[in-house]
């Protein structure tokens, strides 16, 4: 047991007390775990483009003062009544999603959607009572997506806790609690590439280059990085990207020019940019007969996808993923097991590290498009 069990913990986090304004290093109060409950000491953190949105707080309802974070590596501090599967010590990430183990979702082998613990943005308190577990004097500060990793302590629902290797460096694999997993995992486990196959990705930011990573490593002969930035292009040669396409260098649609370089279409493509224009050409440059295209990115909420019912008709499949397929407490020690085996590379997807004072450089790196993932070193 820990000797700050039961205990009211007072430690820095960053604050972010007004939309896009910098976050503030604050003293916090960090309540004990009630039932179901753990309370996680966070070592490193990341910052996701979600983080920023939400800050940002543009096309969305203002929810502050608030402590966001989701990707993050930590060790258990303590955990609260009925919580039987961790204990304090252990290694673990924590995750925006949830797995309860219980509902029809989590016994399904088909869904990672979880219905009590899926992501929820607007809900800024814990789950068992409706309060938050951060105080400043005596005021609530709101939690974010049931993580709020900019914290030196923050506490979470046990079903949005995965334990992993504790050999596994936490400032490398606490990238896989968001981004990096979707996007790895919507190749690997929803579009499944065979080996010598060819695979377009649209969008090469994290997301997509995870998923051209999944793609590295399923064994695809061709991968085809599709985006407007031709800054991103060099990049996506060290996730195995082979080929590269601007939409704004053609004259035609992009899906044409894909099916003539593949003479009527990739086996597979990827979106991650949520863009409704880009969905449509990942769906209708897969070739038909058996290609499968697979919907990553979110659109904005009025977006409206529409496509010509022949294309599916011509033996093309559509499909979309949550988190890449993933269940964060069944599935996620695997992947971080296959970094640990050398299979997955993380390094690469790394450009920055920031001490946890100058977090605000890494919203600036985000903002300035300089870089994929920043890691914020929380002792120093």
């Amino acid at each position: 047991m820990s000797s700050t069990t039961g205990q009211i913990i007072r430690c820095k986090a960053a604050v972010a007390w007004e939309a896009g304004k910098p976050l503030v290093i604050e003293e916090v109060d960090v309540a004990p775990p009630q039932a179901m409950e753990v309370r996680l000491k966070i070592l490193f953190t990341s910052l996701c483009h979600t983080d920023v949105y939400f800050w940002e707080a543009k096309g969305q309802t203002p929810l502050f003062p608030r402590i966001f974070g989701h990707e993050a590596g930590g060790i258990v501090e303590s955990v609260g009544e009925g919580v039987t599967d961790l204990k304090p010590g252990d290694h673990v990430l924590p995750v925006f999603t949830g797995e309860c183990k219980e509902c029809r979702h989590c016994k399904s082998e088909e869904s990672n959607m979880c219905d009590l613990l899926r992501i929820n943005t607007d809900r800024g308190v814990m789950l068992n009572d409706g309060k938050s577990r951060f105080s400043i004097n005596g005021q609530p500060i709101y939690h974010f997506v049931g993580t709020s990793t900019f914290s030196e302590y923050t506490v979470i629902h046990v079903g949005c806790v995965a334990k992993i290797n504790p050999a596994a460096p936490l400032d490398k694999v606490c990238i896989l609690s968001c981004g990096i997993s979707t996007g790895l995992g919507a190749t690997l486990n929803v579009a499944k590439p065979k080996k010598g196959s060819s695979v377009a990705i649209f969008g090469l930011g994290a997301v997509g280059l995870a998923a051209a990573e999944g793609a590295r490593i399923a064994g695809a002969a061709r991968i085809i990085g599709v985006d407007r930035n031709p800054k991103r292009f060099n990049e996506a040669k060290k996730f195995g990207v082979t080929e590269f396409v601007n939409p704004k260098d053609h004259d035609k649609p992009v899906h044409e020019v894909i099916a003539e370089m593949t003479g009527g279409g990739v086996d597979r493509s990827v979106e991650c940019t949520g863009s409704v224009i880009a969905m449509n050409s990942a769906f209708e440059c897969v070739h038909d007969g058996w290609g499968v295209a697979v919907l990553v990115g979110v659109p904005n909420k009025d977006d409206v996808f529409t496509t010509h019912p022949i294309n599916i008709l011509s033996e093309r499949t559509l499909k979309g993923t949550f988190f890449g397929n993933y269940k964060p407490r069944s599935d996620l020690p695997s992947v971080v097991e296959k970094y640990m085996n050398k299979e997955l590379e993380l390094e690469k997807f790394i450009t920055h590290e920031v001490s946890f004072s100058e977090i605000n450089k890494a919203f600036e790196y985000m903002l300035q498009g300089d870089g994929i993932r920043c890691i914020i070193r929380m002792d120093a």
